[in-house]
């Protein structure tokens, strides 16, 4: 005989729960009683009907996407898993989902997914893709047969007829419909040529539209390689695939117009470049010319033109300096020739000959006698006075200071 622990029975009855496909996936329905939330934030209660009850925990992660805050005697629907709390070894439902009682069930699958989803992350705005501005090639995934095909023609056809329309046709009603758009969604990625893919049909019962919330095509649009457009039912419809998709557009039609301009907004754009283009190069061409004006300006003042204008400015300045010493010189030297020109001309013979004196010349030689001494006898002599010269011969000498002459006529 085995004998256990209480920790082991425990948590081998732990384990049983845990690994039960239907305890680990189950919806309950009961009322609210002995309900507390802890300083933690932690939700605790109790489920009762009529002859059982049952103990709940809602813990404060799962309890900040409820919707309601839950009082006792509340009738709820409960979604969770049940296993055991090993320490007191007792069994209760770990709730992740709470709706009042009255919702459909179709309702509570849809919360218990959506906040699931949420939780991991797929609806996270931060990772979704904006869509191409001007896409060449659109794909949609839709029904063949339906309106929204048609519809979505008509749109682009009128709106951006320079893209191209690939359908990938799928079921997008009924039990295989999930199958149907997650392998047309596929085929498109496959095929290329799409930049952006809408995936839609038209409006219908929750039911008509319950294949939009299954979770493996909700994982398969958050896996696509381009942006994904959602386009299911009204606009007030929601799917979990409107959660997960890169845009949610309210209906097929305006899923067309959402993921391509119109092309009176395109031509329009184009103008406004042109004009932004042109103003812009005006600007450049306008900053070039200033630069090109301060670049004249700074070469002005350090060029070799610059160079050469002070040189010849200096030059000027030197020759002005030299003209004015060399005219200075000049008026210098001329007073100089001034005052001897008229010291040379008092001093000349010609002027104390006009007093009445006179030179002695040798006739022969044209000599000047300095003295008595240099005349002899019969010496053939010429005197020259101021206004004319008279021969004469010397007949001897008179003394020192004076000699005789005998003027001859000619």
């Amino acid at each position: 005989m085995r004998v256990l622990q209480v920790s082991e029975l425990n948590a081998y009855l732990k384990d049983l729960l845990d690994s039960d496909p239907i305890l680990s996936d189950v919806w309950v329905r009961g009322e609210i009683s002995n309900f507390t939330r802890s300083a933690a934030g932690h939700m605790y209660f109790t489920l009762k009907s009529d002859s059982s009850q049952l103990r709940c925990v809602l813990f404060r992660g799962n309890a900040r996407f409820i919707s309601f805050v839950p009082t006792n005697g509340d009738a709820i629907l409960a979604h969770g898993n049940i296993s055991i709390y090993e320490v007191s070894g007792q069994y209760q439902l770990y709730v992740d989902v709470i709706q009042p009682e009255g919702v459909g069930l179709l309702q509570l699958q849809f919360e218990e997914l959506r906040q699931r989803l949420e939780r991991e992350g797929l609806f996270d705005v931060a990772r979704k893709r904006p869509l191409p501005r001007y896409p060449r090639c659109i794909g949609v995934v839709t029904s063949s047969t339906g309106a929204v095909w048609h519809d979505i023609q008509n749109v682009l056809t009128r709106r951006y007829p320079l893209c191209e329309l690939i359908l990938s046709p799928a079921q997008v009603q009924g039990a295989d419909a999930p199958t149907s758009i997650i392998a047309a969604l596929e085929a498109l990625q496959f095929d290329g040529r799409a930049e952006v893919i809408i995936v839609g049909r038209g409006g219908g019962s929750a039911e008509d539209l319950a294949c939009f919330n299954d979770e493996k095509l909700a994982r398969a649009i958050f896996a696509a390689s381009v942006p994904v457009v959602s386009a299911v039912g009204h606009e007030t419809d929601f799917t979990i695939a409107d959660f997960v998709a890169d845009l949610r557009a309210p209906t097929p039609s305006a899923a067309a117009e959402l993921v391509a301009p119109h092309v009176r907004e395109m031509a329009q754009e184009i103008a406004d470049r042109h004009d932004r283009a042109h103003d812009a190069i005006l600007a450049e061409f306008r900053h070039a010319r200033s630069e090109l004006d301060r670049s004249r300006f700074r070469m002005s003042r350090i060029g070799p033109e610059s160079a050469i204008r002070q040189e010849r400015q200096r030059l000027d300045a030197v020759l002005d300096t030299m003209h004015a010493r060399i005219e200075s010189r000049v008026e210098l030297n001329r007073s100089r020739v001034v005052a001897t020109t008229r010291e040379l001309t008092l001093l000349h013979p010609q002027q104390i000959m006009e007093r009445g004196y006179a030179m002695v010349l040798d006739r022969a030689t044209g000599a000047r006698a300095h003295s008595v001494t240099a005349l002899h006898p019969r010496q053939e002599v010429l005197l020259r006075f101021h206004d004319g010269a008279a021969e004469a011969t010397v007949n001897g000498a008179v003394g020192s200071t004076s000699v005789r002459a005998e003027k001859e006529d000619d």
